[in-house]
């Protein structure tokens, strides 16, 4: 790292990949502990490579500088290879700064996410300044980003095949080519994942993106995956939308148009809709908590849903990316191949094209907040138009 870059993160805050230390001591077990969990909760945390600065007083950025090359790099990641599963990449550096040295620790970015302290089994993330311990849900998150948890095929094992609808299925095996006969049909199933087998009982169940997209009631077992659309220009009107997922889209398109007839509006009600669509499939299915929310008024249309962008996804990535992270692409498959409106081919674009549609209104604003774990979409309301 050459100066610059230093002098670049001096003027940085603490945040979930900036971390500032006033010394670099790693003479008892409690502080090489302290140095893996440190190291393995920026490496958890979203974005690119992290570094904690050792020689600098947090707040004043003071440069109180270290004690000769007293560590080597080989000892650093020995330290934390014994403490981290899997273990970290990192890179360490001593740089002279007003005559003293600091020491530079790079947390390279991880696609093995979640990293674990082997000692304890504890996940750590970091949530601003703070090293915190990871909760559920985050950990499930950074597990289906690196492939080793898949959500959408979980299987139910409390919901019988009756809930699914064998109509949406059977199109869906037509429009994809596969063959299904009487003998291999619940094989068949199991093989893309719209069922799964109950290995106590031998049985099959759906899975949950089964459910999600092939289902007759996906809310009754899965009761966080459903629309809320709070319409304060109607009096806060509040409209509960359930069901498959197309389906649930076919009636929040079919709600905005009607609403846009009535005030004479020639708004761009597919941008809402692609939005909404983008919500659905890839939402964080792992949040149990929140529901995907749309509120109306006189002002703006917000949709906002729980899921942070994933992996290192930022804003002006996405507005330029065509191939984006997608968190649930099993989902996204499925959805591509069976929605007629085709309203999400255009997913990967879609964010570019819901900016240009407003672009002469005011525009569209995307908020990502990783500490809350949500992702916001703020359009013009329909009375501008």
């Amino acid at each position: 790292m050459d100066k610059q870059k230093l002098y670049t993160l001096l003027q940085k805050s603490e945040s979930t990949k900036l971390d500032f230390k006033a010394m670099l001591s790693l003479k008892t077990e409690s502080e090489k502990k302290e140095l893996a969990k440190d190291v393995a909760a920026i490496a958890n945390s979203k974005g690119g490579r992290g570094y904690i600065i050792y020689g600098v007083e947090d707040g004043t950025k003071i440069i109180l500088g270290i004690e000769g090359n007293s560590y080597t790099e080989e000892q650093i990641q020995q330290i934390i290879s014994q403490r981290c599963d899997p273990p970290v990449s990192v890179k360490l550096e001593i740089i002279p700064v007003d005559n003293k040295q600091v020491a530079v620790l790079t947390i390279y970015r991880s696609s093995q996410k979640p990293h674990q302290i082997r000692q304890t089994g504890i996940f750590y993330i970091r949530r601003g300044s703070t090293t915190d311990i990871a909760r559920r849900e985050e950990i499930a998150g950074m597990l289906q980003e690196s492939g080793i948890l898949n959500h959408e095929r979980i299987v139910l094992n409390r919901v019988e095949l009756k809930e699914l609808n064998e109509d949406v299925i059977n199109d869906y095996i037509s429009k994809t080519g596969l063959t299904s006969t009487s003998e291999n049909y619940y094989t068949l199933l199991e093989g893309v994942g719209i069922i799964g087998r109950d290995e106590d009982y031998n049985g099959y169940h759906p899975t949950v993106g089964g459910l999600l997209v092939f289902g007759y009631h996906p809310q009754l077992y899965l009761p966080h995956t459903g629309v809320r659309l709070i319409d304060k220009s109607a009096s806060d009107k509040v409209v509960y939308f359930s069901g498959p997922i197309i389906g649930m889209l076919d009636e929040i398109e079919d709600y905005l148009r009607l609403k846009a007839a009535k005030i004479n509006a020639k708004y761009p009600v597919a941008a809402v809709v692609e939005a909404v669509a983008n919500a659905t499939a890839h939402r964080d299915y792992f949040s149990l908590g929140r529901e995907i929310v749309i509120l109306i008024d006189n002002k703006k249309i917000e949709i906002s849903n729980p899921g942070a962008t994933c992996s290192d996804d930022d804003m002006q990535g996405l507005l330029e990316e065509y191939n984006p992270c997608r968190r649930n692409q099993w989902l996204y498959q499925r959805l591509l191949i069976l929605d007629n409106k085709g309203r999400f081919f255009r997913s990967g674009a879609g964010i570019k094209k819901i900016q240009e549609a407003f672009k002469q209104h005011g525009g569209a604003k995307f908020i990502t907040n990783e500490k809350r774990n949500l992702f916001k979409v703020v359009l013009p309301g329909m009375m501008k138009y």
